[in-house]
């Protein structure tokens, strides 16, 4: 097995390489999702919240249809705020199965990508996308599928991470750090609007 991981500007962007991975074949069990959910937008004017602890419901009100999508769940992780995710990656990171959050999960997404095969140095960048109100999407992927794995992130508008790293760095980030706090939702449409093509 193998790990593709792609980092999104835009939540829909991400929603669409889940879904295409889904139909390439990629099981949703092997996929993760972590999108920051600074400006509440994934629980606004839904009762999807009320099932997030146990990671169940948010899928609709999201746009998700199904797969693992259907399965978001809302998390605080210090460094990156509110966020919403699915998938092994945060369960990892939590610590937890259920998708329960537990302090340091931050630390244990990074953790968690760089034991899956993710280098520390774009596991950073990943983790500091978020926390400015990005999507990661992260597949465990057979070998055989490798190419058409990355080839789908990369269709699906994902941020190249060393580029983004260098634009990071112009702006004075050297590398993720928990105690800053996470981007607004002000911060975050001002951050979009910086990287759009």
């Amino acid at each position: 097995m193998k790990t593709v991981t792609g980092l999104f500007d835009d939540y829909s962007d991400a929603s669409a390489a889940v879904n295409a991975l889904e139909a390439r074949g990629v099981p949703s069990d092997d996929i993760s999702i972590v999108s920051n959910n600074a400006d509440d937008r994934y629980t606004k004017d839904s009762n999807a919240a009320e099932g997030a602890g146990t990671g169940a419901g948010i899928g609709a009100a999201v746009g998700g249809v199904g797969g693992l999508l259907t399965g978001l769940g809302i998390m605080a992780i210090p460094g990156l705020g509110p966020v919403v995710a699915a998938g092994w990656l945060a369960a990892t990171a939590a610590g937890a199965a259920a998708g329960a959050v537990a302090g340091g999960a931050a630390g244990g997404l990074i953790g968690a990508m760089t034991e899956s095969g993710v280098s520390e140095e774009h596991a950073h960048v990943y983790a500091e996308g978020v926390r400015r109100g990005g999507t990661l999407v992260t597949a465990r992927v057979e070998d055989s599928l490798y190419a058409d794995a990355e080839a789908i992130l990369r269709q699906s508008n994902w941020v190249d991470p060393d580029v983004r790293r260098a634009a990071y760095v112009e702006q004075g980030w050297t590398r993720f750090d928990d105690t800053l706090d996470p981007y607004g939702p002000a911060e975050i449409d001002q951050e979009r609007l910086r990287y759009r093509r």
